[in-house]
């Protein structure tokens, strides 16, 4: 099946003059719909090239970054303009004609009749010396790496410095052109960003992808840096297409932004960090959290090792675990502080580690289910995870339904088992090719917080929250770290309940704020909130445990996928390394907030923003 992606409505976006993937604190980065872009530019760019100039500059800078820093010197440095018919193409020329004037040999290739380029802009480009290909094909060759291209300023077997991706912009549809596919052809076959020989610098979002919801209809050239103006758009935070932008820069050109929803929100790590708070004086562990863990199994035993540990060395106050003896023995025999047992919680874990043909380990797990949905009493937040997925859609299917404060977290295989058993006929490929469209609907259908392990991380909840989490470095991809995170997800779910139940809420506020808090774990934002927070510790507690901690590497973690390599490549890593990190990055990611302590403290103040909605900034 194929997927549409659904109108959702977070929060308002943040200030959006950085680079939009290092840096964060404070402000989330919104995305928005390319046409919703045009409508809010069109009163002001109609009829002036003022933008355009703007954009050039912007581009300039950023094109003197890459060559700097991949060569040295700016001057001398061989640069390919791929350049369309629209206003994309004219900003590449006039940034091409800067170039120029800088001592560059740029050549531009046009996949389209010069008499259809941006006349003002090309003849600009020409007045800097930049030469325009006879031959667009054999310019792209030679500043491939390839022979036989007889262009100069990019003659010779090491080709191009640079290369401008300024073939389409937001308004595009579908996939390339023909003459546009094959200008990238010769530089998709290059490689990958850190592979290739040449650095690549997209105007707005690379050629081909889809705009709005990320997908790949045809080929795409991977971008080192993309230059986008004024917002983020769907493109810059939703996978496939996501890793292929690279670094992310929006370049404020002083238009407006956006009224309306926008597509996705990537939250910035201060906010994640209203979460945590340091216990008080009066706390204990029941008022920091107890999360029930049913997790292991003859076949997986180390699963709950790995959700135990994780729990733990995220601040869970008690951690209980109902679980076959065998696993109960190795996980007291590696964590002596977990209750084996069932009992009262604030949160549960179900389904790591464990095989729903298990015939008795499934009845145990489908009663968890049960507990959870409320049968026999009140709902109770949790993780649903592994095995307990396809034991939740049989009772989705009969008739019960989830809440916003039941987060699943299934990878793209999952949740396409979990559309299919739901009446959806959805295979692995078409999760993978349009994954927030598959999480919203996997939402619409569940009723709860679908959390899809793409990259970047997607999270979806009813109350219309589409968030985009960075997943972490490559050395994620290990047996065992999906266990980690769920533990993760876990403890922070009790401990927002915990903070509920004694009359403040998870950022150290006020009995007054208890019905803002119920407000919000109504519409789904605290499970999403901690769904997303978990997904940046178990990110940074990866990229300590991997060596790649510095300042650098650790600014850079965000775009560290799809062939965007860490400054230091790093080292592997085991599941249980990630868990023994968490602390270390929950100080870090605690440290990118404002400092709290515990609600339950007698007479601590309220120190963080009202709400998420109220700390996202314009």
């Amino acid at each position: 099946m194929s997927f549409a992606n659904p109108p959702y409505d977070p929060h308002p976006p943040g200030d959006g003059n950085r680079e939009a993937s290092s840096g964060r604190t404070l402000a989330a980065e919104a995305a928005y719909p390319a046409r919703a872009v045009a409508a809010a530019e069109a009163p002001l760019t109609v009829g002036t090239d003022r933008y355009m100039h703007a954009a050039a500059h912007a581009l300039a800078r950023a094109a003197v970054a890459e060559l700097r820093d991949a060569r040295g010197v700016v001057a001398g440095a061989r640069v390919l303009l791929l350049v369309g018919g629209g206003h994309n193409g004219g900003d590449a020329l006039l940034a091409g004609a800067l170039l120029a004037r800088r001592g560059c040999a740029v050549t531009a290739a046009p996949a389209t009749e010069a008499s259809r380029l941006h006349a003002a802009a090309l003849e600009a480009a020409r007045r800097a010396g930049v030469r325009l290909a006879a031959d667009p094909l054999a310019a792209v060759q030679a500043a491939a790496g390839g022979a036989g291209a007889g262009e100069p300023g990019l003659r010779g077997a090491d080709g191009a410095d640079l290369v401008v991706d300024g073939l389409t912009g937001i308004g595009a549809t579908g996939p390339l052109r023909p003459a546009a596919a094959a200008l990238i052809a010769p530089l998709h076959a290059a490689g990958l960003p850190g592979e290739r020989p040449f650095r690549v610098l997209a105007v707005d979002l690379p050629s081909g992808v889809g705009v709005d919801d990320g997908t790949l209809p045809g080929p795409v050239l991977a971008a080192d840096r993309t230059v986008t103006f004024t917002c983020l758009k769907g493109v810059h935070l939703l996978p496939p297409a996501a890793p292929l932008c690279g670094r992310v820069e929006v370049a404020d050109l002083g238009l407006p932004v956006p009224d309306g929803a926008p597509l996705a929100v990537r939250p910035a790590d201060g906010e994640l960090a209203e979460l945590l708070r340091v216990p008080g004086a009066s706390d204990h562990k029941y008022t920091r959290g107890v999360v029930g863990l049913w997790a292991g199994s003859q076949t997986y035993l180390g699963a709950a090792v790995l959700a135990a540990s994780a729990a733990v060395r995220t601040g869970a106050g008690m951690v209980r675990l109902a679980a076959p003896q065998r696993v109960i023995e190795l996980v007291l025999g590696r964590r002596p502080e977990v209750v084996p047992g069932d009992g009262r919680c604030q949160a549960l874990v179900i389904g790591p580690g464990t095989d729903p043909a298990d015939a008795p380990r499934a009845a145990e797990l489908d009663a968890a289910l049960g507990r959870a949905l409320g049968e026999g009493g009140e709902p109770i937040d949790a993780v649903i995870d592994a095995g307990a997925l396809p034991l939740l859609a049989a009772r989705i299917a009969a008739g019960c339904r989830c809440g916003p404060q039941h987060v699943l977290t299934p990878h793209a295989g999952e949740a396409a088992a979990l559309l299919t058993a739901l009446g959806e006929q959805a295979g692995r490929e078409a999760v993978e090719a349009a994954p927030a469209a598959a999480a919203c609907r996997l939402t619409e259908l569940t009723g709860a917080t679908v959390l899809l392990k793409t990259t970047p991380t997607l999270i979806a909840c009813p109350g219309g929250v589409l968030l985009s989490v960075d997943s972490g470095p490559g050395w994620l991809a290990t047996a065992g770290s999906g266990d980690v995170l769920a533990g993760i997800i876990g403890a922070l779910l009790a401990a927002a309940r915990a903070d509920a139940e004694i009359g403040g809420d998870a950022r150290g506020e006020a009995a007054d704020a208890a019905a803002d808090m119920a407000a919000r774990r109504a519409d789904g934002e605290v499970a999403a909130r901690c769904a997303a927070l978990g997904v940046r510790l178990h990110a940074l507690a990866a990229v300590r445990a991997a060596g790649l901690d510095g300042a650098a590497s650790v600014a850079c973690a965000a775009t560290a996928v799809a062939g965007h390599p860490f400054e230091s490549p790093g080292h592997p890593i085991a599941a249980l390394d990630v868990a023994e990190a968490v602390p270390a990055a929950w100080e870090q990611l605690w440290r990118a907030g404002v400092h709290r302590v515990s609600s339950s403290q007698p007479g601590s103040a309220a120190l963080g923003p009202a709400s998420l909605r109220k700390n996202v900034h314009r």
